[in-house]
């Protein structure tokens, strides 16, 4: 009889999964708690970001505490900190004069400004501005100067240029001067439509507009655009959801798609301010979203574009010389992929007379420097396997690069980036940050010293103030407080490692765990995706690890994994280039691969339930992961995806997948696999995304119905593409479709998140 009743208690501890699940409001509570919004109340993330006084010798910041936000001077050289005015004074005084209750740690104060004496603060409290003796307790009102909505100030305050009926006008303390006078709507100076603005198209006013407006650092010229929208094709959004009345709102904004032959141009001029005129600049007119502004020199003599052709195969670095107008081309590079805008980067050596540029040319990012005279390549400064992620400062009296890289020191994760510094020549290469983990810096301009505010997915954000030279720790300035996430129920997300689908590149993750979690249960497994290859999924920071859908998503009793295959960011060029013209591949073979390697490691991993989900282009990658590969996906939750890369602004597809758009569109279409849909599909999106367009979830959504095959739809009114991914009731739905369809069991009903 003993042995008949372990029989069956072992009987009991093998039945299946979902015979052991029960979600109810307690775990959605609790999912709810985890919520980005609400995490931020919890997590006191300690990040410092200095506020750099002129010629002072402190800066400022503030940072969330426990008491709420305070205001902190720190000392430059020591490290210091002391607080920056008594918050309690303050309150009491901006409380009299707006006549209402003022908390000192929850002040209504923003646009700080702080005096080099440390004794003044100006900022603006609601449409208030205010000035505040810090010693005398003393505070003020003043009026501050309303500038013209359309305008610009030059570097010494004494000049402005004004953009009218799309012309430039030039006003001192004394005249009003008309530079341009062709300009209208069509073909105007110095102005283009806000990137994610909208109008009702019964109306006859234009977009709001935008100002491109570059003055010199003398002051004595400008360098303007000159925007041809005269074929400007419009997308359009349907607004059912009125403030009044019921009579629908159709919108409009410009945007041009992957593959248009005619798109909106901009040219450039270059106004002469002494002599109140301007010259056409030599430069051929490109599609808007190819142009990248002017790098000025120092001495605004010279000024330098980068500028990319339609396909992104090429780039031409124009140098101007300020006093003639003329125009040159310095650097041109080409491949046969593309030659990537998102980490490109432009830099001037002023004293030198030279360029710093960072290519992926001989396969891995590097910076290279060039004589500006001649466009030659003077020496690659930095070499190896290893990623240049960015320029952070440059010391050009000590002839000194500072900048992040990941991928160079052995067994430490390539993504995330340390600090180095390096000679002009290559030589002289120092390690300034030895920490593992991700580092955001903050240099003075002028200061042998930076702000160094450092994390990984498992440890909170520590800011630390060191030293230049050397990366010697000066003070540790904050310190995060997780102390209450912990009480929570937070469970450390635990990165990997998995080799991909050729069985020698290493593929890195994160997987989060659930809450209370039991290894002798079998969990289902939700991937978070976003394939961009501009970009990563897996985070590297603590703050990241927490912001996503993810922790959330785990209180529900699934395992999280976010992968970043091959054709991601921040590796080798030839790991990146697997994405090119590829974008359906989506990192698939290799995280399909990582999640079978982790349940063979953790037997704790169900790997024949596997979920995904994800937003954008992620949106795009949860469809595409159940039409490509059905027998893995079983259920995907895609959130404002676009579908077909055409259904989006031109410039992100076209870097990735090649211009014109020809038969490797249609083949990376989501529309053009339809039909083979099998699992659980939840298409989401807000009505009025005036990035990725709701037609593409609509138009892929009417070729499932074309095959015949069961989704579920929402559309979210009057929510655009960020707004969307956050909405309370689209997370309670997707929350409610994994239980449902990987769990298997009915989720609480009308749980509402608050």
């Amino acid at each position: 009889m003993k042995k008949l009743i372990t029989l069956l208690c072992v009987a009991c501890y093998l039945v299946p999964a979902t015979s052991q699940i029960s979600i109810d409001t307690t775990n959605y509570q609790r999912a709810e708690q985890f919520i980005s919004s609400n995490i931020t109340k919890k997590y006191y993330n300690s990040w410092v970001k200095p506020q750099w006084v002129k010629d002072a010798d402190f800066f400022w910041y503030s940072t969330n505490t426990k008491k709420g936000t305070e205001y902190i001077k720190c000392q430059i050289k020591t490290g210091d900190k002391s607080p920056l005015f008594d918050q309690e004074k303050l309150a009491a005084q901006i409380a009299k004069v707006l006549d209402k209750e003022v908390k000192a740690f929850k002040l209504p104060i923003s646009s700080i400004e702080v005096n080099k004496d440390a004794n003044q603060v100006q900022f603006k409290s609601g449409k208030q501005w205010f000035k505040y003796q810090i010693t005398q307790d003393q505070l003020q009102t003043f009026e501050k100067e309303n500038k013209p909505k359309l305008s610009s100030q030059s570097p010494d305050k004494s000049k402005m240029t004004i953009v009218h009926n799309y012309n430039i006008w030039l006003k001192t303390d004394t005249d009003s001067i008309q530079i341009t006078k062709d300009g209208n709507k069509g073909n105007g100076y110095g102005v283009s439509p806000s990137w994610y603005s909208t109008k009702n198209i019964e109306l006859e006013n234009d977009h709001p507009l935008e100002l491109d407006i570059n003055w010199s650092p003398d002051g004595k010229y400008i360098i303007a655009g000159k925007y041809d929208r005269r074929q400007a094709r419009n997308l359009y959004l349907y607004k059912v959801l009125l403030n009044k009345g019921h009579r629908a709102e159709v919108l409009e904004y410009e945007r041009p798609i992957a593959g248009d032959s005619i798109v909106p141009t901009v040219e450039y001029i270059l106004i002469d301010v002494e002599n109140a005129n301007y010259k056409a600049l030599d430069i051929p007119a490109k599609a808007t979203f190819l142009a990248y502004g002017f790098n000025w020199s120092k001495d605004g003599s010279k000024a330098f574009q980068v500028s990319f052709n339609r396909g992104y195969q090429s780039v031409e670095i124009y140098e101007l010389t300020a006093a003639t107008a003329a125009i040159r081309t310095v650097f041109s590079e080409n491949a046969e992929t593309y030659v990537d805008p998102n980490t490109s980067n432009l830099r001037l050596l002023n004293k030198q007379k030279q360029l710093l540029w960072l290519s992926e040319r001989d396969g891995w990012q590097h910076i290279y420097r060039i004589d500006q005279s001649t466009g030659q390549v003077i020496n690659q400064v930095t070499k190896g396997d290893y990623v240049v992620r960015d320029i952070q400062h440059i010391d050009e009296k000590a002839q000194r690069i500072f900048f992040t890289a990941g991928g160079k020191e052995p067994g430490v994760d390539p993504y995330l980036p340390l600090l180095y510094s390096v000679k002009f020549d290559g030589s002289a290469l120092k390690k300034l940050t030895p920490e593992a983990a991700h580092h955001t810096l903050f240099f003075h301009e002028n200061s042998p010293y930076f702000v160094d505010n450092y994390s990984t997915i498992e440890e909170p954000n520590v800011a630390i103030l060191r030293r230049s030279k050397d990366g010697k720790i000066i003070k540790r300035l904050e310190t995060g407080d997780i102390s209450e996430i912990l009480a929570m129920g937070w469970q450390k997300p635990e990165p990997f490692v998995v080799k991909g689908r050729d069985g020698k590149t290493d593929i890195y993750g994160v997987l989060f765990k659930p809450h209370n979690f039991n290894p002798n249960r079998k969990y289902p497994v939700i991937e978070g995706t976003y394939s961009g290859p501009q970009t990563i999924r897996a985070p590297k920071t603590f703050y990241r690890g927490l912001s996503n859908d993810d922790t959330p998503l785990t209180q529900l009793d699934f395992v999280l994994v976010n992968i970043d295959g091959m054709g991601s960011a921040f590796r080798s060029k030839a790991f990146h280039d697997v994405s090119y013209r590829n974008l359906g591949d989506i990192g698939g073979p290799d995280k399909m691969i990582a999640i079978k390697t982790l349940a063979e490691k953790y037997p704790w991993m169900d790997a024949t339930r596997v979920g995904i989900f994800g937003h954008s282009a992620g949106g795009y990658d949860a469809a595409r992961a159940l039409l490509a590969y059905p027998d893995f996906y079983k259920v995907g939750v895609a959130t404002a995806g676009n579908h077909d890369h055409r259904s989006a602004k031109a410039w992100w597809p076209e870097l990735y997948m090649g211009y014109p758009a020809g038969e490797n569109y249609d083949e990376q279409s989501n529309y053009t696999h339809a039909k083979n849909l099998q699992g659980h599909l939840l298409l989401v999106h807000g009505d009025l995304d005036q990035n990725v367009n709701p037609t593409a979830s609509m138009r892929l959504a009417a070729e499932l119905i074309k095959a015949n095959k069961d989704f579920e739809l929402i559309l979210v009114p009057n929510k655009d593409h960020s707004q969307v991914y956050y909405d309370n009731y689209l997370t309670r739905k997707r929350w409610d479709f994994f239980v449902k369809h990987l769990h298997g069991i009915e989720p609480p009903k009308n749980y509402k998140i608050k």
